[in-house]
This record gives C-alpha cells, structure tokens and sequence, in this order.
C-alpha cells in the first residue's frame, strides 16, 4: 500500500512582535493547546511551566525517526505538527468510575483509542486538527518498544493497535507514514487524566439537539444545553452508542463539538482571565500527561503558544480524515487516499478551509436547531478576508467544523 505524500511547505516568516508578559504567554498557551487537545475521548490542556519542568521531562520519550528539531519554531518549514493521543489505561485509582470499562482488563493492553494530529501553519497562522478513527485499517510500521523490543512492520492493523507495539512514538510513526507529514510533538494521557483536568478546567458547555442515554458509558443527558465536568465529560466524550449512529465516526463528530465548545470557553475572557484557574489547569495537566522530549521544554511551548495567540476561531478547524468502508470487513473502515491527499495539499497550501459535508441522521452532530452560540469575536484584521483563491472546498466525505461553529450532539437512547 502506498503512503500518501504532501508537497513541501515554503520557510514560515515572522515580523517583529513585542515581548509579551510571562503570565500572558502561558495563557495563550493553555487557551490554544486545551482547545485542539482530545485524547480518550474528551479534550485536556497540554503545557508546562517552568517549576514542573523536570516532572514533564522525567515522563518524556523519544519519538523513533524524529527528525532534528529547530530551536526556534520560525524555522519550521510551512508550519509544525502536533500529535494527541488517548490511551484506555485503566488507572487502580479511577476503575470504580468506570465500571465494566476497567472490570478484567489486568493482562489486556492498552489501546490508543483517540488520535489527533494537530498542523499549525505558517503565517498567516491557521489550525486544523485532523481526527483518524481507531477502527481505521492501517499499515503499522516497525517499532521499538520502551524494552527495547522491536516489531514487524504490518500491512493492515487497527489503527489502535499502534500504541502496543511501541507506544507514543509508534503511534506518531504510523499516522507520519500514513500522510506523509512530519510530527515534531507529540503527547498522550490517560482516562484519568481527563477526569482530573477536566475538574481543574471547571467544565466544558455542551449542547444536545435529542437526548442520550448510553447504558455503556453510563451516560443519561436530557436535550439542551449541559455544562459537563470530571466523569460526566469523560462519558460524553467517549459515547458512541448514544449518538449518531452508534459508530466511532458519529462518535468524532460529537468530541469535535467538545472541543469547539472548549476553544471558545478557553480563548474568552471567563478562562483567560482567570489565572488561579489557568495555573491550577497547569499542574493538573503537568501531572497527567506524557509527552515526547521536543515537548518536554518550556520554551518551545512559550514559541508555540505565541504562534498560535491570534489565531481567530473560524480558522481553528477541527476534521475526521476521509475514510471508505474495508472490502474485507463491513465493520471497519479505509484510509480514502485520494481525498486525503485532495485535504492535505489544501492544508499544505494553507488555504481557509471549507467543509462541504452536510450532516445527517447517521452523524454524531447537527447544525440545524442549533441555539445561537455566544463565541467571542475572532480575532482577526476583518480587512483579512480571504478571497476565493485562498479558500479551499474540501470533499464531502471530510466531515468537521470550526471552533466558530455552533453544533449539537445527535443523541439517541440505547438500552
């Protein structure tokens, strides 16, 4: 099977910026990484400060292959690539929340169940977080494990397999050959992870166009608008059976409606504003998540949060990578390489993107009926409009939204 390739990105330029303040930095920081991380279902924030420094780093690990990373991030060619994974690890401490979930699982291994990769271009700046389903068939390359033990390569697994052959960093090696991207960073946490940084963040607003009750996940939420925190997010984000039609795609959607709910709450002033809650989200985050070594230093997550502080929410936009149904298995899906390719020269390009894909009963969201959202104003130069040269239709099959775009969970109740 071929990998999928993407042509390479001209040099990111940056004009002069003033120094902004030590607390200002870390802000942005929280606001941009807590709104396009989504790992296990629900979404955390991914940053440090400098007293917990030596916490991330204890925890990092080297991602195999990994190209040399430039000191500055100006010198990243066409933008960077951050990977979000969630893994299944049924922590002693948080498997009586989560019932069955956890009940037997001692000897089973641990799944990469939600995978997110995160492209912040170059200027003008631009955020696109691009979710790959888990039951997504892949190829899954040779990888080292942390006991040093190395795997075959493999022509056709599970995309959620990848994390038991080596990890984070096998995780960030195969989605890299499957779109041909570089990943410079990556990151992953844990069911209780989400649990305690969800706490810390002090619940994310979601809204329901029908009710879900999911016997699975345990979940029971009337329609309209919800404030979820601590295990009722974690439930919400890990349904499946409770919205759309009961499959990891509707599943996408729903978590997409989370973090754009969450990239609104973060970059308003509510959050932002408020820096006992931003500080208490740091160390929660510190303490629960593990990182690779090129993420493990402060002052390249300083450098990413300034590259990403005025980006507007129309052009944070958050997209499920194209998918077919595998000829060998109705119940599993393909990588559709073409409109992959067709989405990542668009990405590449660094056009506005537009999602054409128009939700039906079988999504995990919906549009219509929506309550008008109360998102803050983007950010950007109006005089900035692109023009329909800069802007990129993408095919229907890529389903999405932005983080300006009000949606509600397609819920269903299954008993």
């Amino acid at each position: 099977m071929s990998e999928s390739s993407t042509p390479r990105r001209p040099l990111a330029r940056h004009g002069q910026q003033t120094t902004p303040s030590f607390v200002g930095q870390l802000l942005k920081i929280v606001g941009i990484f807590a709104a396009v991380v989504l790992v296990s279902g629900f979404a955390v924030a991914g940053y440090v400060v400098y007293g917990l420094t030596s916490t991330v780093q204890a925890n990092a690990v080297e991602l195999e292959g990994q190209k040399s990373v430039p000191p500055d991030i100006g010198a990243y060619e066409g933008g960077f690539n951050l990977l979000l994974t969630g893994v299944d690890t049924c922590e002693a401490k948080y498997a009586h929340l989560l019932g069955d979930r956890c009940e037997g699982r001692e000897n089973e291994g641990t799944l990469n169940d939600v995978n997110l990769l995160v492209h912040v271009s170059a200027e003008p700046r631009r955020v696109t977080a691009v979710s790959f389903p888990r039951d997504m068939m892949v190829p899954i390359p040779s990888c080292t494990d942390e006991k040093g033990r190395v795997s075959s390569a493999m022509s056709k697994q599970p995309l959620n397999s990848a994390w038991a052959y080596g990890g984070l960093s096998c995780v960030a090696k195969t989605l890299s050959e499957l779109t041909g991207e570089d990943i410079q960073f990556a990151a992953s946490v844990t069911f209780g992870g989400v649990i305690e940084i969800t706490n810390a963040i002090g619940g994310v607003d979601v809204c329901l166009a029908n009710p879900i009750k999911d016997k699975y996940t345990g979940l029971d939420m009337t329609a309209g608008n919800h404030t979820v925190v601590g295990l009722e997010a974690l439930q919400f984000l890990r349904t499946r059976h409770g919205v759309g039609d009961g499959s990891d795609l509707g599943r996408i959607g729903n978590q997409q409606q989370y973090m754009s709910s969450l990239a609104r709450k973060m970059m308003s002033s509510e959050t932002l504003g408020n820096i006992p809650v931003m500080l208490k989200l740091a160390d929660t985050a510190v303490h629960n998540l593990k990182t690779s070594t090129t993420l493990a230093d402060p002052m390249k997550l300083v450098q990413i949060g300034l590259a990403l502080k005025d980006v507007p929410l129309n052009d944070i936009v958050f997209v499920q990578y194209p998918t077919g149904t595998d000829p060998d298995n109705a119940n599993k899906v393909v990588p559709d390489y073409d409109d992959a390719e067709e989405m990542w020269a668009a990405i590449s390009a660094n056009k506005q993107l537009e999602i054409t894909h128009q939700n039906t009963k079988n999504d995990g969201v919906v549009v219509e009926d929506a309550p008008e959202a109360t998102a803050p104003p983007a950010t950007a130069d109006p005089s900035a409009t692109p023009t329909p040269e800069q802007v990129a239709q993408l095919p229907s099959s890529v389903k999405g939204n932005s983080a300006a775009q009000q949606t509600c969970s397609n819920g269903n109740v299954r008993r």
